[in-house]
């Protein structure tokens, strides 16, 4: 067993690309340290890094759904947070901000990679085909979830900060599991797979996540450590979270980490199918900390005013992930005028649709919320429910007594 103990030197990894790793771990630029960014902020493409190749392989199609995918989450957020203002919904988690984080690493997952997130992560859930109107059901108030996971390999969301972290480590160690079971059995061996663990930069303090690491490296699991630095926990800064960048922690446990500009899809995606390939092929789990922004409230019961100067928030909006995005398709010609209208009207059809889905949902009964108590009959539980319905039903004779009585 001594060779498969995880080790800090890496070995795996192409020198050029350690190289790279080493000097984003170190070096810093304008008193931050240095991150893996494909565009800038003027949406113009650079070459120098190692994952430029990637980038520069996808063509005029895939850059422009991916433009496609971020413009409609923005959308599907903002008609969200509307429907919570107006009281069909009872909370609402925006994402605006975080677009090309989420849609970058999810388009660079595959059909049998398994995705655990926390609450946030509506972008990545139009990637792997969730129905998005089936995500407001849980923040209406109908449902504990409102899809399967089953069908589209994103699991349900979690409220507790990091406590899908380690169902995650769990589940890609199931999967090196059933891959030696069934090679010692002489079946056919399954896709190799991969899983992500999706959290932010407050969850980062969470015990969950130091526990998850440890487990990760010691069996190197096929895992993906996906951290959303959008710089504010709640109203706590990055900075209190951490005195080092996220990403170096994984040093530590016996595994690479590396930032990445996450508002730039392009690298994010491209960082992320490397680090996916990585864990398909057995070598162990890599952390991504997607450095980005969360422009609006953390939900819509927070008011960001109370802990954010407005200079940070302008400077933020200057790197937008759409806007930067749309820059370059615009300056090398893989979208025009007409593109960019058809998805405007695409975005206000897929709105339109979540309103009417949420305002069609039905309220779960009492006596349908109750039998989710307990995995088996609770004599307790029916005689509560048993009395509540007698309560209600109270009403309904005295109802039919003013109807009767003519008042």
């Amino acid at each position: 067993m001594a060779e498969e103990l995880p080790t800090t030197e890496f070995d795996d990894i192409p020198e050029e690309l350690l190289d790279e790793l080493e000097a984003l771990a170190h070096e810093r630029t304008e008193g931050h340290v240095n991150m893996v960014q494909l565009l800038d902020e003027e949406g113009r493409f650079h070459h120098r890094s190692h994952f430029a190749e990637r980038a520069s392989a996808l063509s005029s199609d895939e850059l422009r759904a991916l433009y496609r995918d971020m413009a409609m989450i923005r959308r599907f957020d903002a008609e969200a947070t509307a429907l919570q203002r107006q009281g069909q919904l009872s909370l609402w988690v925006p994402v605006r901000g975080q677009e090309a984080a989420q849609i970058g690493s999810g388009r660079a997952t595959l059909r049998q990679d398994y995705i655990f997130p926390t609450y946030r992560e509506h972008g990545v859930a139009l990637t792997r085909g969730v129905e998005l109107g089936e995500l407001l059901r849980q923040f209406r108030g109908a449902s504990n979830g409102g899809w399967d996971p089953t069908q589209t390999n994103f699991h349900l969301y979690t409220l507790v900060l990091a406590a899908q972290v380690p169902h995650a480590v769990g589940y890609a160690m199931a999967l090196q599991r059933d891959a030696s079971r069934a090679a010692a059995a002489g079946r056919a061996l399954p896709e190799p797979a991969a899983v992500v663990a999706y959290f932010g930069d407050g969850a980062s303090s969470e015990g969950d996540i130091h526990e998850s690491m440890v487990f990760a490296a010691s069996f190197k699991a096929p895992v993906v450590f996906f951290c959303q630095n959008n710089q504010w926990a709640i109203s706590v800064p990055t900075q209190v979270q951490s005195r080092i960048p996220l990403h170096n922690r994984a040093k530590g446990y016996g595994f690479p980490g590396l930032r990445v500009d996450g508002n730039d899809v392009l690298a994010v995606r491209a960082v992320t199918e490397w680090a996916l390939e990585r864990a398909r092929a057995g070598k162990g789990p890599v952390l991504i900390e997607a450095y980005t922004y969360r422009q609006g409230a953390h939900t819509t019961a927070d008011d960001p005013t109370k802990y954010r100067l407005t200079a940070e928030e302008e400077a933020w909006l200057a790197k937008d992930p759409i806007s930067r995005f749309e820059k370059f398709l615009r300056a090398e010609g893989h979208a025009d005028e007409a593109f960019f209208a058809e998805v405007a009207a695409e975005g206000d059809a897929l709105a339109a649709k979540s309103r009417r889905d949420v305002l069609a949902f039905e309220a779960p009964s009492l006596a349908a919320e109750m039998q989710n108590v307990y995995a088996e009959r609770h004599p307790l539980v029916e005689e509560e429910l048993a009395w509540h319905l007698e309560y209600e039903a109270g009403f309904a004779d005295a109802d039919a007594n003013l109807v009767e009585g003519g008042h």
